[in-house]
């Protein structure tokens, strides 16, 4: 279990995490949501150890996540950043194959070519695995790094803002596989959402943070709901149900 106490972080006189404290639920998928602004993609840094907090404990499995080493914690969480740059000239194989690097470092064994193989057909990337990066449009190139991630194969997961630059089709395509990563494998899967209707239809919780604070973290059944959203967003959103599905219209 991955919990937080009281973290805060600051830069300057802007106080961006003000002592948030949280668990996040084993094998289940939780969406942050939340304005700009609002501490969403600082807390994930601060999970992962790629940013350190002014003050507060992460707390991966019951150990201060300062404490492992990097290659540990690298077989235990992975994170994919709303930015990626890679400057090697690397095919989405080879880029693929990185995830595999806290493993196995540069030689990959049958395990690791059986793992690569298996991200590459979750992302539905076969026909696209020897191409170079730099030659792949925004929404494929978000779809390699994502099935890196996917072949690090670590019990935690956290995304932020995955879906950037993918279209409806691979934007509900990734959903899905997150969905499927957590119901069979049982990963457990913290993502920074921006559309609130993906929040809604693939996530079992929902952490609503504002200026710096949490206000809500409940299910989702219980964040998706009009006044709710209203007090998040500071707009009006009409809620109404299909399929036992809640839609949120905020046009």
């Amino acid at each position: 279990m991955i919990e937080v106490q009281e973290i805060t972080k600051q830069y300057g006189d802007k106080v961006v995490l003000d002592k948030v404290g949280l668990q996040f639920n084993k094998g289940k998928i939780t969406s942050l949501i939340g304005g700009n602004g609002a501490g969403k993609s600082t807390l994930l840094s601060v999970i992962s150890r790629l940013l350190s907090q002014d003050g507060g404990v992460v707390l991966v499995d019951e150990k201060n996540v300062t404490e492992y080493k990097s290659k540990v914690l690298a077989q235990r969480l992975s994170i994919l950043k709303q930015s990626n740059h890679v400057r090697l000239k690397l095919t989405v194989r080879e880029l693929v194959s990185f995830g595999r690097f806290p493993y196995s470092q540069e030689k990959l064994n049958k395990e690791d070519i059986l793992m690569v193989d298996r991200a590459i057909d979750f992302l539905n990337l076969k026909d696209i695995e020897n191409s170079y990066i730099d030659e792949l449009s925004g929404g494929q190139k978000q779809r390699a790094y994502m099935a890196m991630v996917v072949a690090q194969d670590t019990e935690y997961i956290l995304l932020d803002e995955p879906l950037n630059n993918l279209d409806m089709k691979h934007s509900v395509q990734t959903m899905k596989i997150m969905r499927k990563l957590a119901d069979e494998l049982g990963k457990t899967i913290i993502i920074v959402l921006h559309d609130i209707n993906f929040a809604s239809h693939y996530s079992d919780y929902i952490v609503a943070l504002k200026e710096g604070k949490i206000i809500y973290h409940d299910t989702t059944e219980n964040i998706i709901r009009e006044d709710v959203l209203r007090d998040v967003f500071d707009i009006n959103i009409k809620i109404c149900e299909f399929e036992s599905k809640r839609i949120c219209n905020y046009y």
